[in-house]
Order: structure tokens, then sequence, then C-alpha cells
């Protein structure tokens, strides 16, 4: 007996059919949260989630300069976009954002990991980079990224579109970072990227954005010099701007429906 369906015969699916989306997406009712809102790419980011429709909150560390950051930024923007304190490291302050989006929009479609640390360490001074540096480097740039997206899965599971951009490196995969331990970390971001677009498929995507040399006050230390020999190394010959990483992160709102568990890299042909 064939098991084949015949010609005009129903056949029975767990499949659900999706609609097509039309691009580039309207980000139109969505609502967008960029951890790290206050920094040089978090900032550039909500600029253009929030031209391309999207009502956007931002966070911010406890400090009166990120504070200030943030207030101006939501003031430039205007609407009923928002700024609101959190830290990745204390999961209970991301619950307790997590209370007063829901209490105010009722929604999270996007979540944007924006927020990082690093300090420069050698990479042949191995005592220089203590226990202490690399617990840090990794509670602020792993763990309080999947904390984020522990904490708001719901909520993007709910949208039934939902979305998670985090911010890797090429140093993930080169191996040449502002420290060895940031490199792991980075590399973390990878594998949680990829893991995660299986386990919260398919209503949301999980996607990661690998910038190369940006021109951020990020690593400190980094000047005009250090910019100038490394657009002298990279293929298309500048360094990244905040804005070309933001531009790939509303990309993968936009443009990118169909991707997802993917790392993009951002980085002018560095790494290559």
């Amino acid at each position: 007996m064939s098991n084949s369906v015949q010609p005009g015969a129903a056949a029975s699916s767990s499949v659900t059919v999706r609609p097509r989306p039309s691009y580039p997406r309207s980000l139109a009712g969505k609502v967008a949260l960029v951890v790290g809102g206050a920094g040089a790419i978090g900032a550039a980011t909500s600029r253009m989630l929030a031209a391309a429709g999207a009502t956007v909150v931002v966070t911010h560390l406890d400090t009166e300069r990120d504070a200030a950051a943030a207030k101006a930024l939501i003031a430039e923007l205007g609407g009923d976009h928002a700024a609101y304190t959190a830290n990745l490291v204390d999961t209970p302050s991301l619950i307790a954002l997590r209370a007063q989006l829901q209490d105010r929009y009722g929604r999270l479609d996007i979540l944007v990991n924006a927020a990082g640390f690093t300090k420069p360490v050698p990479h042949a001074d191995l005592d220089a980079l203590t226990d202490e540096l690399i617990d840090r480097m990794l509670q602020v740039n792993w763990r309080g990224q999947f904390a984020a997206i522990r904490t708001f899965a719901p909520m993007l599971k709910a949208s039934g579109d939902g979305l998670v951009v985090s911010i890797s490196s090429i140093a993930a995969f080169t191996g040449v970072g502002s420290s060895i331990a940031y490199c792991a970390a980075k590399a973390g971001i990878d594998v949680m990227t990829k893991a995660l677009a299986r386990v919260l498929a398919p209503e949301v995507r999980v996607l990661a954005v690998s910038p190369g040399v940006v021109d951020t006050e990020f690593v400190p230390g980094r000047g005009t010099d250090f910019n100038d020999r490394v657009s002298a190394s990279t293929p298309l010959r500048r360094i990244g701007e905040a804005e070309d990483i933001a531009a790939a992160i509303t990309a993968c709102a936009t443009m990118l429906g169909y991707s997802t568990g993917h790392i993009v890299q951002v980085d002018g042909g560095r790494a290559l």
C-alpha cells in the first residue's frame, strides 16, 4: 500500500503555516528593548529601530553619566519611548524591568543585548588576567546576556514573532581581542546564539552581530594611532562606526526574517 498522498487529497500536518513577510518588515507597533542603550552602539541602534517604527526602551546603569545619556536619548527620540535602570548582572532588576514593560506596553518583540564590559590585558601576561577580572568579564559579557534572554523569553515568545540580537565580536573566532577572557566570552555568545535559536523557535529568532574594531570608547586606551593602524590593515580601509553595527542589528529585525542561529559579521573584512 502506498503512503503517498494522492492528488487532491488532504494531508494532515503538524507544521504551522506562517505568513510570508514582505520586506523590509515594518516595526510599527513593535516594542524593542535595547539593554545598554546609553552606550554608543546601543544609542545608534535605538535611533534606527525608532526610525523603523518601533517603540524603544533603553536600559542604563544607575550612574549619573549613564542616566544623563539615556535621558538625552529618550528626549531626542520623543514619543512613547522610555529609559529604565537595570543591571545585567542583577537578575532581580531584570525581572522588575519585565514587570514594568508588561504594565506599560503589554508586549515585547525585540531584545537587543548591547551592554558589555572589557579591560585590555596583553594576552601574554597570564598573571594580569586575574580570577576576579575573568569572573567579571564572563559575568557581564556572557552570563548577563543569557540572564536577559531568560528573563524576557516569555514576553518574546508571546509576541509570536520575537527577536533577540546579541553583540558578539570577531574576537570570538580570531582569538585577537582586548583580553583572552573577552574572546572567550564572545565565543560563548556565538554558541548561546545557536543553542537558543533551536529552543526558542519558531516564536523567537535569535541572532548575533559580530563587529570588528568599532570607533567607540568601549575599549579604554585606544586612540587615533590605533584606529589608523587598524584602518590600514582592514580591506574596506576604515574601522567600523556605531551606525554600521546598528544598521546590521536593524537589518536583523527588518530584512532577515528567515534567519536564526547565525552570526552576522560587520567587520569591513578584517577577519579575512
